[in-house]
């Protein structure tokens, strides 16, 4: 059974997660999927935006129980340790792969994001949930920790108090107290329709400036401690991008008022 599809149109990926009946629950086969979608994505030029979402009532609710047993005989040396993505294994490749994508990446959320579901969605550029959309580092219910990718992510969003609670007891929270914390960027009525406007408003933008925009930005972010880098990088990508077709495209597209025109 599919458990993603990938609808392309005017330069947005829509990713969907497509195991509505069982609340979009990650196993083995749900992984592989996820991220196998996203790096099926890395080399297209066409895309622009992507927007993920999960079919049904919930976006994840995070690991399978019943896969977690099956997994749970085996070696967990031999199943975690391996680096089968790059830097990360599977389980980490399925949040990581969204942040690694040079196009954003904006996330609509409802129901509920547990454990890897909720990790999985740390992976995008945005967030947008809908009220009452229930939250939770779920790993240590289970007497694990987080081990998706979540902790290369969170650093980045929220308060280091904020991510010991949570990694700590496992508690339950909801969009209200997540867009606080900085966790989710809004809360609407509807997270997929305010995506995909978002994303309309992203894809009419210079493609090349938005990837340049992403990779500083994540640059940024990874370099904190060293700001000579990030201006050095900031001048670079600036240079690749000033006088090219994009930015010369974009510069006429404004002095005659009509929208930019990119194919």
């Amino acid at each position: 059974m599919a458990r993603v599809s990938i609808e392309v149109e005017n330069h947005i990926a829509r990713v969907t997660l497509t195991r509505g009946d069982k609340m979009n629950a990650l196993d083995p086969a749900m992984l592989e999927a996820i991220a196998e979608a996203g790096e099926s994505l890395m080399e297209r030029d066409d895309v622009r935006v992507v927007v993920l979402s999960g079919e049904g009532a919930s976006f994840c609710a995070g690991l399978d129980v019943m896969s977690f047993g099956a997994m749970a005989g085996g070696s967990p040396e031999d199943l975690l340790m391996p680096r089968t993505h790059g830097n990360a294994n599977l389980f980490q490749q399925v949040p990581l792969v969204w942040r690694k994508l040079p196009m954003p990446v904006i996330v609509a959320l409802q129901g509920v994001a547990y454990g890897g579901g909720f990790q999985i969605a740390l992976g995008a550029d945005v967030r947008f949930a809908a009220p009452g959309t229930k939250f939770s580092i779920m790993e240590m219910k289970w007497g694990i920790v987080p081990d998706m990718g979540g902790m290369a992510l969170l650093p980045h969003l929220t308060r280091s108090d904020v991510i010991r609670r949570l990694t700590y007891t496992a508690q339950s929270f909801v969009a209200e107290q997540a867009l606080e914390w900085g966790l989710v960027s809004e809360i609407v009525d509807d997270p997929l329709a305010a995506a995909m406007e978002l994303a309309e408003e992203i894809a009419g933008k210079s493609p090349s400036a938005i990837r340049a925009a992403k990779a500083l930005i994540g640059f940024a972010e990874d370099n904190m401690d060293d700001p000579d880098a990030v201006l050095l990088e900031e001048s670079r990508l600036q240079a690749t991008l000033i006088g090219k077709a994009h930015q010369m495209e974009v510069i006429a597209a404004n002095m005659q008022k009509r929208p930019a025109k990119f194919d």
